[in-house]
């Protein structure tokens, strides 16, 4: 989805170690400050408390093991000897500060999007180590304008936790990555060029059944299910003038994508009863289902008129009721739930001091 922090704080810089703490009490309010960096800003009411996991470099995408007790998520923390983005393994209670978590993905190539199977003892992720073992050359602009590359050299592939890979998912030509994992642990959605143009498709944990589930011209990512595995929330491009669908082909065609207009769509698992959630403008991405499976987390620069900041927002899977989450200054985003739904992991820009590194972090969510 998604390595795509880099390319956002790129957006965001163009356009226009903190020490440990006591408990406090469950009802006073936890700010602790580092520099002109606030962990929780006082209007942030939904975090209850909060823990900053890695401290350098980008680290984005943290998902939960069905358990709980892990998190896999990708980095391109020069310190830890990454020149690209790699996946790493974390414990649910520890932190990244002098030390480096162990790497579970080949460190060759680029990858992206891990996310863990129902044992607990396997995942899955994408990779482009089968073209090239080196990472590939990353395009930020084209023709003045931002964009994302989709590498048709990524595949998708299962792996222990050992970092050896069990199984490869796909070998279609073109770009297969993306993929997330559904919570009642039977199908995978991932994102495909395999038609031509970037649409979803759900496949068995094994690869089997591949069923297209999306057909609508524009590029359709970054999707995860709901909780009851019925529902599916991701974010799509859909250009409708002549010289939107000219531009959005060309790019393509490249290997390239514009992220600057991207709203949100919800589908039933099969594709069906297919709608629009988000009119909001600018870029909304990185969608994720609260807990209670009828509201959608999710990161936007709709308010912003310079292209930042990115807060996280709350809206109803009905489209109503739309609330700000975070109040960050620069960029927020990849919310995403633990199964027990008691803590958010995400990343920001928040306690960086000053540099462009975006963290992890974890906080103890409340409603």
């Amino acid at each position: 989805m998604k390595t795509l922090v880099s390319f956002f704080i790129l957006l965001t810089i163009l356009a226009c170690k903190s020490k440990s703490k006591k408990a406090l009490p469950e009802k006073e309010t936890l700010s602790v400050m580092a520099g002109a960096d606030t962990l929780i800003y006082p209007e942030e009411k939904h975090f209850k408390s909060i823990r900053q996991v890695t401290f350098g470099g980008d680290n984005a995408e943290a998902y939960w093991s069905f358990d709980d007790s892990k998190l896999v998520f990708q980095s391109n923390n020069a310190a830890w000897g990454m020149q690209c983005d790699q996946i790493f393994l974390m414990n649910f209670q520890e932190t990244f500060r002098d030390n480096k978590p162990p790497m579970i993905s080949t460190g060759m190539g680029r990858t992206t999007c891990a996310y863990f199977l129902p044992d607990n003892k396997q995942f899955v992720y994408a990779s482009t180590h089968l073209v090239n073992k080196e990472c590939p050359e990353v395009p930020l602009r084209k023709n003045g304008k931002y964009v994302w590359p989709v590498y048709d050299s990524f595949d998708i592939f299962v792996s222990d936790l050992k970092g050896n890979i069990v199984t490869q998912l796909t070998s279609e030509p073109g770009y297969d990555a993306e993929a997330t994992v559904s919570p009642q642990g039977d199908k995978i959605v991932f994102t495909s060029t395999r038609s031509g143009d970037l649409e979803l498709y759900t496949m068995n944990l094994d690869g089997t059944e591949v069923l297209q589930i999306t057909d609508e011209l524009g590029y359709d990512g970054g999707a995860f299910f709901s909780p009851d595995g019925k529902k599916i929330i991701f974010r799509a491009s859909r250009p409708k003038t002549e010289d939107a669908i000219k531009e959005y082909k060309e790019l393509l065609a490249q290997g390239l994508v514009q992220p600057t207009e991207m709203e949100l769509f919800i589908c039933n698992s099969d594709g069906s009863d297919l709608r629009q959630l988000t009119f909001l403008g600018n870029a909304n991405w990185s969608p994720f289902f609260h807990p209670s499976g009828e509201k959608i987390l999710f990161s936007s620069n709709f308010e912003a008129e310079k292209g930042f900041p990115f807060n996280l927002y709350l809206i109803d899977i009905d489209g109503k009721n739309l609330e700000r989450v975070t109040h960050g200054k620069t960029f927020d985003a990849f919310p995403v739930f633990s199964n027990n739904g008691k803590f958010l992991a995400f990343s920001s820009n928040r306690n960086n001091g000053g540099t462009r590194d975006t963290n992890l972090f974890i906080a103890e969510w409340q409603d």
